[in-house]
């Protein structure tokens, strides 16, 4: 029988000649992709079949091969091959081969003579070391490499301390037991070798173990490393070593993000040393950038170290300065003021646009306090100074420290924006554009503020730059500022501006240069989106204009202009309506399916207009837009369905993906480096959104396209290279269970009946609940939990038990972190420089956290609503969570959830949460008298439902009840508008007791107590509850209400008119109807005297109402 050709060729390569195996690693490394997949797919069939005589092979060929590349290709595959993972080759190999390979790698570790392969060689000890040497596998290792550390080869030395600081990373708690020894190794390499190659790799070393050293004390036993850790640094400098001192710059960057708190005993020292570098003008551009980077990374690392860096204040006056002077290198380029496009930035450097980064960077993680004291000490020194270079850095240092420093900026708002208003005068067109820059920049950050104190010297401003024809650029960032200030403004601020606006816009429009007719239209859609139906005035003006661009702009020089014109109109679309819209829609609908059908080319901007153009055309026109969703719907799916465009690299791969390419993100996850394309998510993102627009809109229209949508986002659930993808996806959940059950509730569900919705609900649920379960961000977690409600909501009953189990499991688990996350907080509060800033960004994490808490307690009101008595199992299990929310450490927000969750069972399980009372009434009563006026609503509302159901149980607790609802009613501020829901609730809790407890109560006095209270006009839910009670009581001429000779009513009749002149807010048509027939019979049966007392105690507007209701 003849032999198996795969079999020779494999016998081939893996036997006595070399030379066949050569020629597979050679072929491994081809630039062509066929060749190299052929021999990949040999390499990995040896792997599997044969792996000892493969990894024998690779030792060997590191060993003996005289070529550089080969060498380098083995040691890279016997790492892939040692490293332990998933399919770790090393337990499966012989004894013998075992022991071959550790010595091979030894023996080359010494014999290597190539820098960059004796590198990647460090690489694969460390990697097998890993795995083998906790449990004794490499009892030879350790003797080795304190060999090699204390030898005189300084090559050794260096190989010794790269493996150190790789097994630090991978194993460091094992290697504890010889930090004593290590420590003092470090010492000697750090204090006393001659070679910077060997100081280096002692840094990253001492750096590693540091990092990976759970216990302070361990960490302590490093601090005498510091001084020399940065004598590493600062020798390198004076020896001209550039290079070198950014490799220990990139390390210590490291430590002081992962281990600030490490660096605090001799932040001093530390810090000075950075800013020394970064003021050194003889050093190259990057050293100095790195050790800024330092310092700016010590400010960011806030949870490790919080409020650190803000005891410095001198040094962040150093470094404010350096940052201001890096803004000053920034040429005046022709180019700039030539320019076709708003993003042209000749002139500027990398200098100006690290300083700029840097500055935003600081802001953040100062925050205002810190920050703004010491750019007023220097911002007016420069804004006096003559050259125009200082005036333009002062106005964009202010833009980007804005966010920042928001809140401490807006208290000094007339100082900040008087600042940057005198510069719009500036003589220098560049400094003028900064002004804009800044103006638009604070228009987002310090609005709406800025917009409602300052409109009156901002718009007028802004109109004024618009007319320097002489610098279009200047115009255009002035349109586009317009846009800035609009979106953060109500339509009552703009409508005095609208004329002046609108008119120059218009004149914009018509003007020769594209960018400044791109500025235009993108402010007119923002004016349009902002004043909403008052735009309609300006329709006929501006419609013309925006049509000739949509239909004439077809070159490719002019695609851009196109789109932005397509973003207006659809934005003037909806702000004027259907109405006025209409004629001109059909028109600008057709002109989007031809481009549609057209083939645009990939890079071009049209697209991604057109997809959100079509969603705000179907928002405006409604049910009138379902005969274009044919032809909005293959495309809008297919961005949707767009794969990310992902590189993924080793994140020690020589390899680089371009880092500064700003349409490439990347992240790191483990060893790998993965480059996102960013308008490919970005698209995809846009898409989902628009997705889940047309089903919010479209409703029961949108049920032709349910499945394949469902099918589209469900996955993207677990999108994780980015989040506006997975929020879309959220909240399109919902959407689409509604539109399926709308459809088949109203027969237009294509033969399609309840089942479906029970399909797509089986479908969508699960899923949700399992991205949940991996959501790695708080708020989005919070939006799944508000869209699995509106999914039960919807959908509830046809949810089984098992999918209610998971549901609740799940519950438990985001209650268990959120805990978690807290107890986090609450330990970094304790931190030695915790100060008032971060207590303020931990009061906004907190907030984060009880929005959570909100969603949770809504899901789990759903669920029992939506169960009744059949969820209490599980209801018993989430007491032992709910309970501890009870408690007085906990915050107002979670009390009241947990009150409402309680209030829910009590409404909804009726006789079946009986058994609850004696544990959870107590809790009520007391919190009727909480100090948050949002726990005492619930609360009381909550008696008010036990005082319903509550029969015998709630009998003996009738007295406590009355006092504690009595000090609600009766609070001296009880009205103010932040205590009138707890009043009124508190109110109608009264007179449920009335209703069910009547026998157990005064009824002559509190039946008259609670008349006395009515009407109430703060919570209009319970407003029509109430005042339905009280029609029901009139009606059966109830005794205690009407009182003795009927002295009451004309108080229930000043009641009634009160509340039938508020229209339908106080109370249901229903009940209206049924107090205007009670006022009719006493019309007729009362003594006239009787009718005319009780008529002339109302207020007169009262009586004219009154009559008027009565005799229509």
């Amino acid at each position: 029988m003849a032999a198996d050709p795969t079999q020779m060729q494999l016998a081939l390569i893996l036997g006595a000649d070399s030379t066949h195996f050569e020629s597979l690693i050679s072929n491994l490394m081809s630039s062509t992709n066929e060749q190299r997949s052929q021999a990949e797919s040999v390499f990995n069939l040896c792997k599997e079949t044969h792996p000892d005589a493969l990894c024998l092979k690779l030792a060997h060929l590191l060993q003996s091969s005289p070529h550089p590349e080969a060498r380098t290709m083995s040691a890279i595959l016997l790492r892939r091959q040692l490293t332990p993972d998933d399919s770790w080759l090393w337990p499966g190999l012989a004894p013998t081969t075992q022991s071959s390979i550790k010595s091979v790698l030894l023996g080359c570790l010494q014999s290597e003579d190539v820098k960059s392969i004796t590198k990647k060689l460090c690489d694969t000890v460390s990697e097998l070391a890993s795995g083998i040497l906790p449990d004794g596998g490499w009892p030879e290792l350790l003797p080795f490499m304190f060999q090699c550390v204390t030898s005189d080869n300084t090559k050794l030395q260096e190989v010794a301390l790269l493996i150190f600081g790789q097994l630090a990373h991978y194993i460091g708690e094992t290697l504890v037991p010889q930090l004593g020894t290590l420590h003092s190794v470090f010492l000697q390499c750090l204090s006393s070798s001659k070679s910077s190659d060997v100081r280096i790799a002692a840094l990253g070393a001492s750096i590693n173990f540091i990092q990976c050293l759970s216990s302070a004390s361990d960490r302590d036993r490093f601090q005498d490393l510091l001084p020399l850790m940065m004598q590493t640094l600062t020798e390198a400098l004076n020896c001209g070593q550039e290079a070198t001192a950014q490799e220990a710059l990139e390390l210590l960057i490291e430590l002081a993000g992962t281990e600030p708190r490490f660096l605090r005993r001799q932040l001093v020292d530390v810090v000075g040393s950075m800013l020394q570098i970064a003021e050194a003008e003889s050093l190259e551009e990057g050293t100095r950038h790195l050790a800024i980077e330092f310092v700016i990374t010590l400010a960011e690392a806030r949870e490790r170290a919080p409020g650190m860096m803000r005891k410095l204040p001198q040094f962040i006056r150093r470094l404010f300065a350096i940052l201001m002077n890096m803004l000053l290198d920034i040429e005046d380029d022709p180019a700039w003021h030539s320019a076709e496009t708003e993003d042209e930035d000749a002139g500027e450097t990398s200098n100006y646009g690290f300083g700029q980064e840097c500055l935003d960077r600081l802001s953040i993680s100062l925050g205002g306090n810190t920050v703004v004291p010491v750019a007023s000490e220097l911002l007016p020194t420069y804004l006096a100074a003559p050259e125009w270079q200082k005036h333009h850095a002062a106005l964009i240092a202010l833009a980007q420290i804005a966010e920042g420093c928001s809140k401490v900026m807006i208290k000094n708002l007339e100082h900040v924006v008087s600042m940057v208003l005198n510069s719009f005068q500036d003589a220098h067109p560049r400094v003028r554009w900064a002004a804009i820059n800044a103006i638009g920049q604070l228009s987002t950050d310090l609005g709406p503020d800025l917009q409602v104190k300052y409109h009156h010297l901002v718009l007028p401003a802004l109109a004024g730059s618009m007319d320097d024809f002489q610098n279009p650029r200047v115009q255009a960032h002035a349109a586009s500022a317009v846009l800035n200030f609009t979106e953060n403004c109500t339509p009552d601020i703009l409508i005095p501006y609208l004329d002046g606006i609108v008119s120059k816009l218009l004149v914009l429009l018509q003007n020769g240069k594209q960018m400044v007719q791109e500025g235009a239209l993108t402010a007119l859609a923002s004016v349009a989106d902002s004043s909403q139906e008052q735009f309609q005035k300006y329709y006929d003006a501006v419609m013309p204009y925006l049509k000739t661009i949509l239909m004439n702009a077809n070159d490719k020089s002019t695609r851009m202009l196109r789109a932005k014109a397509m973003e207006c109109i659809s934005l003037v679309g909806m702000a004027v309506g259907k109405e006025k819209f209409r004629e001109d829609a059909k028109q600008v609908m057709d002109v989007l399916m031809s481009l549609q059908q057209s083939q645009l080319e990939t890079d071009d901007p049209t697209a991604s207009y057109m997809l959100q153009a079509w969603a705000r055309l179907c928002k405006c026109l409604g049910q009138d837009f379902l005969p274009y969703m044919g032809y909005v719907m293959p495309p809008l799916l297919q961005s949707a369905q767009l794969k990310p465009d992902v590189t993924i690299t080793s994140a020690d791969s020589d390899a680089e993906i371009d880092e500064d390419d700003d349409s490439i993100e990347t992240i790191t996850l483990g060893d790998k480096r993965i480059g996102i394309k960013t308008s490919v998510l970005e698209e995809k993102a846009t898409a989902c959104n628009m997705l889940c627009c047309y089903a919010d809109e479209l409703k029961e229209g949108f049920f032709p396209w349910i499945d394949q949508v469902a099918f589209t986002l469900v996955p993207l659930l677990k999108f994780y290279f980015h989040e506006e993808v997975r929020k879309a996806a959220v909240s399109a959940m919902p959407e689409l269970l509604r539109s399926a059950k709308l459809a088949v509730e109203k027969g237009q569900s294509q033969g399609r009946d309840e089942t479906y919705i029970k399909q797509l609900s089986d479908y969508i649920i699960p899923n949700l609940v399992e991205a949940l379960h991996k959501e790695p961000e708080v708020e989005i977690c919070a939006s799944m939990l508000d869209a699995l409600n509106e999914c039960i909501q919807i959908s509830g009953r046809y949810l089984d038990e098992k999918q209610v189990r998971s549901i609740v499991d799940e519950i438990k688990l985001v209650m268990t972190a959120s805990s978690s996350r807290k107890h986090e907080r609450a330990d970094r509060a304790k931190g030695e420089d915790f100060d008032a800033e971060e207590r303020e960004l931990l009061r906004e994490e907190n907030e984060q956290e009880e929005e959570l808490f909100d969603q949770i307690g809504d899901c789990l009101g759903t669920l029992i609503k939506t169960f009744r008595g059949s969820f209490l199992p599980f209801f018993d299990e989430l007491s032992s969570y709910l309970t501890p929310m009870l408690g007085k450490d906990k915050s107002s927000e979670e009390r009241r959830i947990a009150i409402c969750i309680f209030d829910d069972v009590v409404e909804h399980c009726r006789e079946a949460a009986l058994k609850y009372y004696d544990s959870y009434l107590p809790f009520l009563l007391e919190a009727c008298n909480d100090e948050y006026p949002d726990v005492r609503q619930a609360a009381v509302y909550g008696v008010g439902v036990c005082a319903e159901f509550g029969g015998s149980v709630f009998k003996t607790l009738v007295g406590e009840a009355l006092s504690r609802l009595d000090n609600v009613i009766r609070h001296p501020n009880a009205l103010h508008s932040d205590n009138v829901m707890a009043y009124d609730n508190a109110v109608s809790a009264l007179g449920k007791i009335c209703q069910f407890h009547r026998d157990s109560i005064n009824a002559t006095q509190i039946v008259p107590a609670w008349l006395s209270c009515l009407p109430i006009k703060g919570d209009l839910i319970e407003a029509k509850v109430v005042h339905e009670r009280l029609c029901s009581m009139v009606e059966r001429s109830d005794r205690e209400l009407l009182g003795p000779n009927n002295q009451y009513l004309s108080k229930i009749v000043a009641v009634f008119a009160e509340v039938l002149c508020a229209g339908n807010d106080l109370a249901t048509e229903q009940t209206t109807s049924r107090m205007i027939n009670l006022l009719r019979q006493l019309q007729q049966t009362l003594p006239p005297s009787t009718l005319a007392s009780t008529w002339s105690s109302l207020q007169p507007q009262q009586q004219l109402a009154l009559q008027s209701i009565l005799s229509s």
